[in-house]
């Protein structure tokens, strides 16, 4: 596998990151029905776009033309967006893009669903720990945000 920090963002990668988040987001986020995920799908590309750092696993380095097998993002320090295509989940893949995002991004701090305890748990185990708990998302969905920062 290859992880690829990337500047250049056409239309096919977009296009291909959103359908690993929506695969993603289908296997984990399960407190979400088809409307929400549907809903929220039309912004992920602007945020895809507009998240000033991105980093990309693709299966191999021959080809930047692969279909990506995960991705995240990153502003200021702290994780926007870390997706994992369900049939790579498991395989190191979010961890090796987390600690690349930690090593070289800075990544200090983020923000998970309280109904995604897998996430809650896969980044505890990276070293993350629970600062402050909101009722709601930040577009005041009935969805509890943990904030965590990572531990040193």
């Amino acid at each position: 596998m290859i992880l690829q920090d990337t500047e250049h963002r056409d239309t096919a990668l977009v296009s291909a990151l959103v359908a690993v988040w929506e695969r993603s987001v289908r296997a984990t986020h399960t407190f979400l029905t088809d409307a929400e995920i549907n809903r929220i799908k039309q912004y992920v590309p602007q945020a895809i776009a507009e998240v000033p750092e991105l980093a990309v696993m693709r299966p191999d380095s021959d080809s930047s033309e692969q279909t990506p097998l995960a991705f995240m993002g990153v502003a200021d320090g702290r994780l926007e967006m870390l997706f994992v295509d369900p049939d790579h989940r498991g395989h190191g893949v979010g961890k090796q893009l987390l600690e690349h995002g930690i090593a070289h991004h800075n990544v200090s701090e983020l923000t998970v669903n309280e109904q995604n305890p897998q996430a809650i748990g896969f980044y505890q185990h990276m070293g993350f720990v629970t600062y402050q708990r909101t009722e709601q998302d930040e577009e005041g969905g009935p969805y509890p945000l943990l904030y965590m920062r990572l531990q040193r």
